[in-house]
């Protein structure tokens, strides 16, 4: 039986998990009976390595590394021998050195890029388009994001744009007192970094930009249907789904059941 291991910034029952397990069973995985399914949520960065590791304890067939470059870095340390799918959301592996290319990354890595590097300098463009009296901006990034937030520091001057860049560190995040840290002038519009922590607070972060009031960019629909105002980036849902497939690109099911029966 094939077992999928995987680490999420979310709960199992999230939308995103469902798609995935979906498209498993479109491709003709079983749950139950050719496959089983293997999650650790992850509540704090920290959580990633050990609950990597207690995956391959658990003798689990192949990792999946959803999100973060953090999440790969840990599948990575926990095992050099299991086949890992990734859908690196907030980072660009190619350019971190995690594979020779999209097509062929080669080793035992492969799976999804949603190329957020290059759609961070697109946001700005959007955030310009909409305002184009916009000067300055808030943008708030963490430790996941830290790529997108170097990106926009130096794309914002051929768009006119001062930012102003808000770390967040100490989970849960404490946007209030982000925002009081900030000067007066950047506290306009808010440009968010996406990172699984962002994410998940969604709702909270387009709660704040409303009561502010700062119109606000984001990279996913699901922010938007949470109450931010505007977002440009490719579905995650669809993203994570293609990750499905993504494991075929790594050996047929026999290929596969035989991994799972010598490990």
């Amino acid at each position: 039986m094939l077992i999928v291991g995987m680490v999420g910034s979310q709960p199992k029952s999230a939308s995103v998990y469902l798609a995935f397990l979906q498209r498993l069973g479109e491709l003709g995985y079983q749950a139950g009976n050719t496959f089983a399914f293997e999650f650790i949520q992850a509540v704090k960065f920290e959580d990633y390595a050990p609950s990597f590791r207690e995956l391959v304890r658990r003798n689990v067939s192949i990792l999946v590394a959803s999100g973060t470059e953090i999440a790969l870095k840990s599948a990575l340390a926990a095992s050099d021998t299991l086949p890992i799918v990734i859908t690196a959301i907030d980072y660009d592996p190619i350019a971190l050195g995690y594979g020779k290319s999209l097509m062929r990354p080669g080793g035992n890595v492969t799976g999804i890029s949603f190329q957020q590097i290059e759609l961070t300098t697109k946001r700005l463009q959007v955030h310009k388009d909409a305002f184009p009296d916009l000067r300055a901006a808030t943008v708030f990034w963490d430790r996941s994001s830290l790529d997108q937030w170097q990106v926009a520091q130096r794309a914002a001057p051929a768009l006119g744009l001062r930012l102003f860049g808000s770390e967040l560190r100490v989970q849960p995040y404490d946007y209030e007192q982000a925002l009081a840290q900030t000067p007066s002038d950047y506290r306009d519009f808010l440009f968010a970094m996406t990172s699984p922590f962002l994410f998940n607070d969604r709702a909270r972060l387009a709660e704040f930009a409303l009561r502010h009031p700062m119109p606000s960019v984001f990279a996913f629909r699901e922010w938007v249907d949470a109450g931010g105002l505007l977002s440009y980036g490719p579905s995650r849902q669809h993203r994570v789904q293609a990750a499905g497939a993504g494991m075929m690109l790594m050996g047929d099911h026999d290929e596969f059941a035989e991994r799972s029966r010598s490990g």
